[in-house]
């Protein structure tokens, strides 16, 4: 932050624009502590100058980039009058929106504001809501279609964000019960090998959807779900030859299904219900020589009438800023020594 007494004048060639804080937002909401999310926008536009003066900020360089965070801070206080506080990520994120928009990659549809602040579910002091322009645009496919399959690598939100509008449904009285699904092969390992009894020995594979459910409800309310039917949690097997009506059904982990289960899955749908199937191509972990159904299912289903496929990407990784990176990296490996995950191609066709 640079602090100025007296008004920066633009050179030749620059502009300069002028930002006026609401006096009912103090400016460490704007500015951050210890002035971090100003040091975002400093940094994502290197030959802009910025200076903060009270409440006023200006910025004087390139006509587009002072256009960009003009923009920036007007996004900024369209979020703040919200209540919802700004962080580091969410700037880096607004900033990444704007510059997408301005350079053509992206439709500009919908603003940085309306992405961060569209809520999904609250539930003990927290609430969930997209946090990526794709992300919003999974969430709202979810809404419009009855089948969702929502592809990307880990950590781009998809299981989590479908279970919370698996539950937001529930309270909402949209649906009667949610089922949740995975197939039981991760990794490698299979199920013969692992100690204990059936129960035990399918419980790892389901842990995750576990944790996600005690992220959004009350713990204590849960097992009284889950007893009443209202909620249930089963591998894949177990949704052979049902019909599933009145419900949201989420199929976790679907790179690991194949063509056969993916169809025998689909054709479980009954009336009033609805679908969403999430997974990662790129980690498929079935057996040499079987063929992942949903690499094949995008080819026979895109297009459908209500069929919606949401592609996110590494920039839509909500986890720790290096797995955005990581994959990154394996995506740049892969493309130069033409493998897939580090394994050549030759290798792994059967398993497609």
């Amino acid at each position: 932050m640079t602090q100025t007494p007296t008004a920066h004048t633009p050179a030749q060639g620059q502009a300069r624009a002028q930002f006026t804080v609401p006096a009912q937002h103090p400016m460490v909401t704007v500015l951050g502590s210890g002035d971090s999310l100003l040091r975002v926008i400093e940094k994502a536009f290197p030959a802009a100058d910025i200076h903060v003066r009270g409440n006023e900020i200006s910025a004087v360089g390139d006509a587009a980039e002072v256009a960009l965070i003009q923009r920036m801070f007007d996004e900024m206080m369209l979020v703040l009058r919200t209540g919802q506080p700004m962080t580091e990520d969410a700037v880096e994120r607004s900033i990444a929106m704007l510059k997408a928009t301005e350079s053509g990659e992206s439709d500009g549809e919908e603003t940085p504001a309306e992405v961060l602040t569209q809520n999904i579910l609250s539930s003990r002091g927290r609430t969930i809501r997209p946090k990526t322009l794709n992300q919003k645009r999974y969430v709202d496919a979810i809404d419009k279609h009855t089948v969702v399959f929502g592809i990307g690598p880990a950590g781009t939100g998809k299981t989590y964000l479908a279970m919370a509008k698996a539950v937001q449904a529930l309270q909402a009285k949209q649906v009667n019960r949610i089922i949740l699904t995975r197939p039981a092969v991760e990794a490698g390992e299979r199920l013969g090998f692992l100690p204990g009894t059936l129960y035990e020995k399918i419980d790892p594979y389901l842990r995750p959807l576990y944790d996600a459910l005690h992220d959004m409800l009350d713990p204590d309310s849960i097992p009284r779900l889950m007893a009443a039917g209202t909620i249930e949690v089963a591998p894949l097997a177990y949704m052979r030859g049902r019909t599933l009506n009145d419900a949201f059904i989420i199929l976790d982990e679907a790179q690991n299904t194949s063509p056969e289960q993916m169809k025998m899955f689909l054709t479980r749908l009954g009336f009033e219900s609805k679908i969403v199937i999430t997974g990662d191509v790129t980690q498929v972990d079935l057996p040499s020589g079987t063929k992942s159904g949903l690499r094949q299912v995008q080819e026979i289903l895109e297009g459908l009438d209500d069929v919606h496929f949401s592609r996110l990407t590494s920039h839509d990784v909500v986890r720790h800023k290096l797995v955005g990176r990581i994959v990154d990296a394996y995506e740049k490996y892969d493309s130069e020594n033409g493998t897939e995950n580090g394994t050549h191609k030759g290798a792994r066709d059967k398993r497609k």
